[in-house]
C-alpha cells in the first residue's frame, strides 16, 4: 500500500478514535438517545440531528472557529463555567431521578416536534459541546495541517457510528433496558459521569 494512502488511513483512523473517545461517555445527549431508543420513539430523527449537529460543530472547529474560541479567554471562561453549571445540574437531576422506580414503557408519547426541540436544545445549549467538539476537536484537526479534513472526516464518522448504534442499538434492546431498576443504574452512571466531568472542567 502506499505510503500516503497509509498515512490518509492513519489519520481518519485517528480522527476516529478521537470522536469515539469523546462522546462515547453516557452524558445528556446519550441519555436522551438512550431513552428514545428504549421507547422506539422518532429515534431516526434523533439519530440524523444528533449526528449532523456533530458533524457541523466539527467542521466549524476544523475551519478555524476552534482557534479563534481559544483566542478569546472571556468567551472560553464563559463557555468553561457554563459547561460546568450545566453538567452539576443535569448530573444532579439524574441522581435524583434515580431515587424513583420508573418505566419508560409506561411513560406517556411525545410529539415529534417535542423530541426535535429536546434533542437540539441538548446538542446546542450545552456549553461542554462546544469545548469538547469545537474546541479539542477543531485543535486536534489542524495539527495536520492539509490532512486536517481527512482527520475531521474520521471524527464525523465515529458520529455517526456512534449515535447510529447507540439510537437504533437500544430499540433491539428495549425490553430489558426498559425495566425500572436497569433505568436507576443507567441514571446513576448518568449523574456520577456528569458530575466527574464537571469537576475535570472546573480544575482544568
Amino acid at each position: 500500500m502506499p505510503p500516503s494512502v497509509v498515512t490518509v488511513n492513519h489519520v481518519a483512523l485517528t480522527g476516529l478514535l478521537t470522536g469515539l473517545s469523546l462522546i462515547i461517555a453516557i452524558g445528556a445527549q446519550n441519555a436522551f438517545v438512550l431513552r428514545q431508543g428504549i421507547r422506539r420513539e422518532h429515534i431516526g430523527a434523533v439519530v440524523a440531528i444528533c449526528a449532523l449537529a456533530d458533524m457541523a460543530l466539527i467542521g466549524v472547529g476544523t475551519a478555524g472557529v476552534g482557534a479563534l474560541l481559544g483566542a478569546e479567554p472571556r468567551l472560553l471562561a464563559l463557555l468553561k463555567w457554563g459547561g460546568v453549571a450545566y453538567l452539576t445540574w443535569f448530573g444532579v437531576n439524574s441522581l435524583r431521578a434515580a431515587t424513583q422506580r420508573h418505566s419508560l414503557a409506561e411513560a406517556s408519547p411525545r410529539s415529534r416536534g417535542s423530541v426535535v426541540t429536546t434533542t437540539l436544545a441538548l446538542t446546542f445549549l450545552n456549553p461542554h459541546v462546544y469545548l469538547d467538539t469545537v474546541l479539542m476537536l477543531g485543535n486536534l484537526a489542524n495539527q495536520y495541517d492539509g490532512a486536517k479534513w481527512t482527520y475531521a472526516a474520521g471524527a464525523m464518522a465515529g458520529s455517526i457510528l456512534w449515535f447510529t448504534g447507540l439510537g437504533f442499538g437500544a430499540t433491539k434492546l428495549a425490553k430489558p433496558l426498559a425495566r425500572p431498576a436497569t433505568w436507576q443504574v443507567i441514571d446513576i452512571g448518568v449523574g456520577i459521569t456528569m458530575l466527574a466531568i464537571a469537576v475535570k472542567l472546573a480544575t482544568m
